[in-house]
């Protein structure tokens, strides 16, 4: 006869909207760095607008750069702002 053992629950209910998400922005032809740096400063806390150079620059020569972590909810509307911005967007991703 096998026995059924229940693990204790580490999280609780509703814990899949936490842990860590990432907003990736992808490179493209069609954003120019200045749009790109702009639209990261404007939407992304605590990126200035060197930090939204930066991250072009990083966008552009790996291909994608990730741009923000955290919770679910706000990274959900990080990842909205900036693709109605125009930006070319990963999917979210847990991680």
């Amino acid at each position: 006869m096998s026995q059924t053992i229940e693990l204790p629950r580490v999280q609780g209910p509703g814990s899949g909207l936490g842990g860590h998400w990432r907003v990736i922005v992808r490179n493209d032809d069609h954003n120019t760095f200045d749009h790109v740096a702009h639209t990261l400063a404007r939407y992304i806390p605590g990126v200035n607008l060197d930090g939204g150079y930066a991250f072009a620059d990083r966008i552009h020569h790996s291909g994608q750069a990730i741009v923000w972590t955290g919770q679910k909810e706000p990274a959900e509307l990080y990842w909205e702002q900036l693709s109605d911005a125009g930006l070319t967007m990963a999917p979210l991703e847990s991680c």
